[in-house]
C-alpha cells in the first residue's frame, strides 16, 4: 500500500473521515512493528507510539486533518516529481515522512526516545488533539512538527487573537442621518484606531510587525435607516516576543464600544542558538548537502504553540510544496523522503 496515496483519498475535512485516517496509521505502523495508542477526546482520536529508550525524547508532531477541497482533490496525481492533492504538503506527506523514520528507528540503537503524535484537529485549532495529548504528559525535550517549509527550519511563528467588537451607534431615518449615530462608520473608526496603535507596528529580527486582519463585518438591517449597532470579527497574529495581555489591553483602550476576546493562543518562540537546532542543521546538509540552510519564522500558527508555553523548544521543518489550502496543493516526492531521512540522522543523533 502506498499509504501517502491513500491518505490523500481520504477527504480529512471532517472528523470520522479524519478518525479514519488516524486509525488507517495505527494499522500501518502496527503491521510494521511499531505498536502505539489511540486517545479519544470527545470524538476525536489522537496516536501516540513511542520507539527506542533513554532520558531524551524527541516529538514528532503532524496533522491529518485537512481543509476542505474540491472531489478531485482527494485523487492523488504524481507528475514531474511533484505528488498533487489536498493534504499533500499541509501535512500528509510530512506526516508519512514521520511514520515511515519511526518504523525505520525501531531497528537502530536509539539511546533516547522518539515520540510519535498524529493529531485530528490542527486546522480548527488543536484543542483536541496536541493540546489534550500535552495536558496528558505527553511532552518531551525538542518537538519537531513537519508543516510544509521548503525544508527550511522555522522557528518562530505569530501568536493569534481573535477579537469580537460590539459598536453601538443611535438609530434614525436614512434621510436625517444627523439625528443618529451610525454604528457601522463608528464601527471602522474603532478599526483605524487599532491598525494605529504602536504595539502592533513594533517588529522584531523576524517580523515587520503584527498582522491585522479584519475578517468580519455586520450591521444594520434596511436601507433607509441609520444603523445603530454593528460587530467585526477581527482576527491579529502577533509578533511572538509580544505580551498578548498588553495588546488586548491596549485595544480596549482605544475602542469606543464592546471588546470580546475570542480566540488568544501562543506563538512559537524558539532560540535560534539552541543545541537541537546545531544537530538539526547537520542533518539537514548532510541528506541534502546542495540545500542553503537558512531559518525560516511563520507568520501562521500551528501545533508547535502548545509546547512553547511549558519552555520546551519546538520547530517546524517539512517537505517541499506549495498552494496548501489552494487549488493545486502539491508536495515534492524526493522531499518527502529527504525529510524522512533527516528525521532519522537528527534522531539518532539527538
Amino acid at each position: 500500500m502506498n499509504l501517502l496515496h491513500e491518505l490523500i483519498k481520504i477527504d480529512s475535512s471532517n472528523l470520522d473521515n479524519t478518525n479514519r485516517a488516524i486509525e488507517l496509521c495505527a494499522d500501518y505502523l502496527k503491521r510494521h512493528g511499531v505498536e502505539g495508542q489511540i486517545i479519544e477526546n470527545q470524538g476525536y482520536k489522537s496516536y501516540v507510539a513511542t520507539v527506542g529508550a533513554g532520558e531524551k525524547t524527541l516529538i514528532l508532531n503532524g496533522h491529518l486533518d485537512v481543509v476542505s477541497g474540491k472531489p478531485s482533490q482527494f485523487e492523488p496525481v504524481e507528475k514531474d516529481g511533484k505528488i498533487i492533492g489536498r493534504g499533500t504538503a499541509d501535512m500528509k506527506g510530512g506526516c508519512v515522512s514521520m511514520i515511515e523514520a519511526m518504523i525505520k528507528l525501531k531497528e537502530k540503537n536509539l539511546q533516547n526516545k522518539v515520540m510519535l503524535q498524529l493529531v485530528p484537529d490542527e486546522e480548527i485549532g488543536g484543542k483536541f488533539g496536541t493540546a489534550n495529548l500535552v495536558d496528558k504528559g505527553f511532552v518531551g525535550d525538542f518537538v519537531i512538527c513537519t508543516e510544509p517549509t521548503n525544508l527550511k527550519i522555522s522557528i518562530q511563528s505569530k501568536g493569534i487573537i481573535v477579537l469580537r467588537v460590539n459598536t453601538r451607534g443611535v438609530a434614525s431615518h436614512g434621510s436625517r442621518p444627523w439625528d443618529g449615530v451610525n454604528a457601522i462608520t463608528k464601527a471602522y473608526e474603532n478599526f483605524i484606531r487599532i491598525q494605529n496603535l504602536s504595539i502592533l507596528k513594533e517588529g522584531s529580527e523576524y517580523y515587520e510587525k503584527s498582522s491585522l486582519n479584519l475578517a468580519k463585518i455586520k450591521g444594520g438591517d434596511i436601507y433607509n435607516r441609520v444603523p445603530d449597532e454593528c460587530t467585526m470579527l477581527i482576527d491579529i497574529r502577533y509578533v511572538p516576543h509580544l505580551d498578548p495581555d498588553k495588546i488586548i489591553n491596549a485595544i480596549k483602550d482605544v475602542v469606543d464600544g464592546e471588546v470580546v476576546v475570542k480566540i488568544q493562543e501562543h506563538g512559537v518562540y524558539t532560540n535560534p542558538n539552541d543545541p537541537s537546532i546545531e544537530k538539526l542543521k547537520k542533518s539537514l546538509l548532510k541528506i541534502v548537502p546542495e540545500e542553503t540552510f537558512e531559518l525560516a519564522v511563520q507568520h501562521g500558527g500551528s501545533d508547535a504553540r502548545y509546547f512553547s508555553p511549558l519552555g520546551i523548544p519546538a520547530i517546524e521543518m517539512g517537505p517541499k510544496g506549495n498552494f496548501w489550502h489552494g487549488e493545486d496543493e502539491y508536495a515534492e516526492l524526493l522531499s518527502i523522503k529527504q525529510l524522512e531521512n533527516i528525521l532519522i540522522d537528527f534522531a539518532l543523533n539527538f
